[in-house]
């Protein structure tokens, strides 16, 4: 009987030795870095996604590129040195951070794109809005405000990036099948300052316009600044912007914008650091290599 008591509580001591001598489980680090803060989407993303990582017990590195694609590689390099577990990337164009996702990847380090896509197959998820149903949704807005009629001035986004590429394909492609014409699109690169200075040109080069469709809601902002500045009421317009930021829903307060597209960075992000998560800790690829989030009109302020 006392031998059979000792050999138990020799077995729990075992126990014990072996349980405090293992190593403790690896943290897991997500290196995350997106265009720029400048952007309020970006801002709401980031938000989202220290939310999100914090509710999967993993931490977050983040770096902003200040809306610059050698920092935004740079940034993606660092990550690959430190020995991250894996990186969460919205990058600035289609192609400009190709080259440093397939090195980290080719690093054994797995790599999300979120919102913006790239060209390269190497990437474990893209998890984004449907961008081009964004661009539909916009112009199908607009239409339905003109009664079918009309004619609309178009702000691009970025060059190069995947949702300036996108947004305008589907708001041309239904626009185009409409009776309402666009006099000109010309780039105002997601910016509020480009945005005001280019509808300040192109209300002087196109003074009889109907409707404003800015790429992002910092372009039609701007747009709407301008118009006031020149001594067009917005409110006589029909404006529509993309991204419901939250200077977007105090603008729709006050009656100067009329719609804006939600595309709900959170769910992106959320989204995609699962997938990394479950990725890292089971080896477990996703059934889908894109997830697309369907966005919606918006067109009263929370």
């Amino acid at each position: 009987m006392k031998v059979s008591r000792l050999f138990n509580v020799l077995m729990v001591a075992l126990v014990l030795l072996v349980a405090c001598s293992a190593p403790a489980p690896k943290e897991i680090v997500i290196g995350m870095t997106v265009p720029g803060l400048q952007f309020p989407f970006f801002v709401i993303m980031k938000d989202e996604a220290d939310a999100a990582a914090a509710k999967l017990g993993v931490k977050i590195i983040f770096v902003d590129a200040q809306n610059d694609s050698a920092k935004q590689a740079a940034a993606v390099e660092g990550f690959v040195a430190q020995k991250v577990s894996a990186i969460l990337i919205s990058p600035m164009t289609v192609d400009s951070l190709v080259p440093s996702i397939e090195a980290a990847v080719a690093a054994g380090i797995p790599v999300a794109t979120v919102d913006r896509k790239a060209n390269t197959d190497k990437v474990l998820i893209h998890v984004g809005a449907d961008n081009v149903e964004g661009g539909r949704a916009a112009a199908r807005f607009i239409i339905d405000k003109l009664g079918g009629k009309g004619s609309v001035i178009e702000l691009e986004g970025t060059p190069g990036a995947s949702p300036a590429i996108d947004r305008k394909k589907g708001f041309d492609e239904v626009i185009g099948a409409s009776s309402v014409k666009i006099i000109v699109s010309q780039t105002a690169e997601f910016n509020r300052a480009k945005g005001n200075s280019v509808m300040e040109n192109l209300m002087q080069a196109y003074p009889d316009f109907d409707a404003v469709f800015g790429a992002n809601d910092e372009m039609i902002i701007g747009a709407i600044e301008a118009m006031s500045s020149a001594g067009v009421d917005p409110k006589s317009k029909v404006t529509a912007g993309f991204d419901a930021t939250p200077d977007a829903f105090a603008y729709m307060k006050d009656g100067r914008l009329g719609a804006t597209i939600d595309q709900y960075p959170g769910q992106q992000a959320g989204k995609a650091l699962e997938v990394l998560v479950d990725f890292i800790k089971n080896k477990k690829s996703p059934p889908e290599s894109v997830v697309f989030i369907s966005p919606k009109a918006v067109t009263t302020a929370p």
